[in-house]
């Protein structure tokens, strides 16, 4: 890895293994999802250094990542991992779900003709 070194945005989101493709990675970019030091980022050819802080969106979660230093290529995932350093705020805690008065489904499948009978209590069969 080359140090100091300025890159292109959509290029190093790729390299790190933000982005599946450096042309998805791109498509964020131009939609303005991408901030880079709390300013747009407006182009993917925008372009970053060591130091830089980058925030953005990946699959529903919010990304704050530092670059460390450019890539010299798109590496195997521990090496994309020393190019940032992840600021990321930890996920806060969900509260319990309250529990519903809907019976749930026990993963029994579809119930008999006889199950059936039993749960309409109109049904003459149901006292059986």
């Amino acid at each position: 890895m080359v140090e100091g070194g300025p890159i292109r945005l959509d290029k190093w989101l790729w390299q790190a293994r933000f982005f599946k493709t450096r042309g998805l990675a791109a498509s964020v970019v131009k939609s303005g999802h991408v901030r880079v030091n709390g300013n747009r980022a407006g182009k993917p050819a925008q372009m970053v250094r060591s130091g830089d802080v980058l925030t953005f969106t990946q699959a529903k979660a919010v990304r704050v990542v530092r670059v460390i230093a450019p890539g010299t290529r798109r590496g195997p995932a521990p090496e994309a991992q020393t190019l940032y350093d992840d600021l990321t705020p930890a996920p806060e805690a969900t509260p319990e779900t309250p529990v519903s008065p809907n019976p749930r489904y026990e993963g029994k499948g579809r119930p008999t003709k006889r199950d059936r009978r039993k749960l309409d209590l109109n049904h003459p069969g149901a006292l059986e």
